[in-house]
């Protein structure tokens, strides 16, 4: 972690230990990525067999979470009573935002707000478990 946010060498750790707990769970293959504060990419891995719009999903999830100060969880359970909330606000968000479990804000120890990290390739259930293993694993919370 640097003084500004989440570093290269803390987003490696919070991917590598999303995609160990994938293996671990015997998960579809999963893309991460990991996203400043501000929304910039960090960081991003996607394993063997993926699906070819995984990148932008899992940018989208971290960036959605980001953009609305909640994990992408809550922001599905916005979209069943504000639809239409969610979908124009999706349109506002140049990074996207993905209605589905698997973004989970990264906080540093203090509680701020450092990045976001964003999962998928499985049931989002499962994205968000290996997103919030990653944050574990790098000493922060969710």
């Amino acid at each position: 972690m640097t003084l500004l946010g989440i570093s290269l060498s803390t987003a490696q750790i919070v991917i590598d230990a999303a995609l160990k707990e994938g293996r671990k769970l015997g998960l579809k293959p999963v893309s991460v990525a990991v996203l400043d504060a501000g929304g910039h990419m960090i960081a991003f891995a996607r394993e063997d067999g993926s699906s070819t719009l995984r990148p932008q999903i899992a940018t989208a999830k971290a960036a959605g979470a980001l953009a609305l100060g909640v994990s992408s969880r809550t922001i599905a359970e916005m979209a069943i009573e504000r639809p239409t909330f969610i979908a124009t606000a999706a349109g506002l968000s140049a990074g996207g935002i993905i209605p589905a479990a698997g973004g989970v804000l990264i906080r540093n120890e203090a509680g701020a707000v450092i990045g976001a990290v964003g999962v998928t390739g499985d049931t989002s259930d499962n994205d968000e478990a290996c997103a919030l293993a990653g944050i574990a694993a790098a000493g922060l919370r969710a």
